[in-house]
C-alpha cells in the first residue's frame, strides 16, 4: 500500500511541476526575430533561422531540413500578416509538431503586437502583391521591435515556465539598451525628416513612418511585379518634377533596375540592410539600425 500512494505521489508531482527545458529549440522565420530570440533568450535558447537577408521572405522553399527543425521545435517566431502565406502553411501542416501550430503559444506571429500600415480598402490581385493584413515588414521601425520583444519574452516565459524570472530579466535588460540606442537613433536621423526617396519595393512603410521619409515613387510597377522598362521611364519622368535624394533596397533584391534609374536621375542607389545580417554592419539588430540611419545620412548630406 505504501509503494501505491508513493507512486501516486510520484505522479502527481511529475503532472504538477513546470516543464524544465535544457535549452529552447527556436525556429525564426527571418533573421531579426533570430536576433530578438538570441537577445531575450540568451544562452536558455538555441536559435535557427530559416532565412537569410539576401532571401525575399516571401518566397522560400518548405525544403526538408527546414520542416525536420519545424517538427523539432518548442516556439516558431514569424512576421505574418501573410508574408510567410506561400511557405508556412506547408511547413505547420508537414512538420506535425503540435506545440507551434497557429494560435498555439508556440507560434508567434510579429505583426500581431504592432499598429498595421497600409491596410487594403479593398482586394483585388490585379494591384499586385497586395497583404491584405497590411504591410508586414514591421521590422524597419525599432518602435516594432521593442513592442514585439515585450510579448515574446512573456511567451518564453510562458513555454519555459522554470526559466521564466532569466527571461524576464533578459527584456529589462534589453529593453533599457533599446530606449537609450532609440533615443541616439531619433537625435541623429532628424535631419532626415522629409527626405523624399525611390523604393525597389513597398518594403519601407514603417521606416518611412518612423523617419519622416517621403516615398515618392516605386520601382516595382505594382508590389511583387518586377519592374519593367515602361515604369523605370515613367518614375524617371515624375523624378524631373518631384526630385528624390537617393534609391533604396533591400539586400535581397536586384540592383539592375535602382543603377539604372541612378544613372539617368543623377541620385545615389542605396542598399540598405533591410533586416539583420544585410550588411557587414548589421550583425545584430542594434547594428541593423546604427547601419541604416547612417547609410541614410550619408546620401541626404
Amino acid at each position: 500500500m505504501k509503494k501505491y500512494w508513493l507512486a501516486v505521489m510520484t505522479a502527481v508531482t511529475l503532472v504538477a511541476s513546470p516543464v524544465t527545458f535544457a535549452q529552447l529549440n527556436a525556429v525564426a522565420c527571418e533573421p531579426e526575430w533570430g536576433a530578438l530570440l538570441q537577445e531575450l533568450g540568451g544562452d536558455k535558447v538555441a536559435v535557427y533561422n530559416a532565412t537569410t537577408a539576401f532571401q525575399d521572405p516571401h518566397h522560400i522553399q518548405a525544403r526538408p531540413g527546414l520542416i525536420a527543425r519545424v517538427r523539432n521545435a518548442d516556439i516558431l517566431v514569424c512576421t505574418g500578416a501573410e508574408l510567410e502565406i506561400g511557405w508556412l502553411p506547408i511547413l505547420l501542416r508537414q512538420s506535425g509538431n503540435n506545440k507551434i501550430q497557429s494560435g498555439q503559444p508556440g507560434n508567434v506571429e510579429a505583426a500581431g503586437f504592432v499598429p498595421k500600415l497600409d491596410l487594403p480598402t479593398q482586394l483585388d490581385r490585379a494591384a499586385g502583391d497586395v497583404h491584405a493584413s497590411g504591410n508586414p515588414h514591421i521590422q524597419t521601425d525599432p518602435r516594432n521591435i521593442a513592442l514585439v520583444a515585450t510579448a515574446l519574452s512573456q511567451r518564453l516565459a510562458q513555454i519555459d515556465v522554470a526559466n521564466a524570472a532569466y527571461y524576464q530579466t533578459r527584456h529589462r535588460d534589453f529593453s533599457a539598451r533599446w530606449q537609450t540606442a532609440l533615443q541616439r537613433w531619433n537625435k541623429q536621423a532628424a535631419p532626415l525628416k522629409g527626405m523624399a526617396i525611390v523604393a525597389h519595393h513597398k518594403s519601407w512603410a514603417y521606416l518611412n513612418h518612423w523617419l519622416g521619409l517621403r516615398e515618392v515613387a516605386e520601382l516595382e510597377p505594382k508590389p511583387g511585379v518586377e519592374p519593367t522598362a515602361g515604369h523605370l521611364q515613367e518614375v524617371l519622368d515624375k523624378l524631373q518634377h518631384d526630385p528624390a535624394k537617393a534609391i533604396i533596397r533591400s539586400a535581397y533584391e536586384d540592383d539592375r533596375a535602382s543603377e539604372w534609374l541612378a544613372q539617368r536621375a543623377h541620385i545615389p542607389a542605396v542598399l540598405l540592410p533591410f533586416t539583420v545580417g544585410g550588411s557587414d554592419q548589421s550583425k545584430d539588430l542594434f547594428g541593423l539600425f546604427d547601419d541604416t540611419v547612417n547609410r541614410l545620412l550619408k546620401v541626404n548630406q
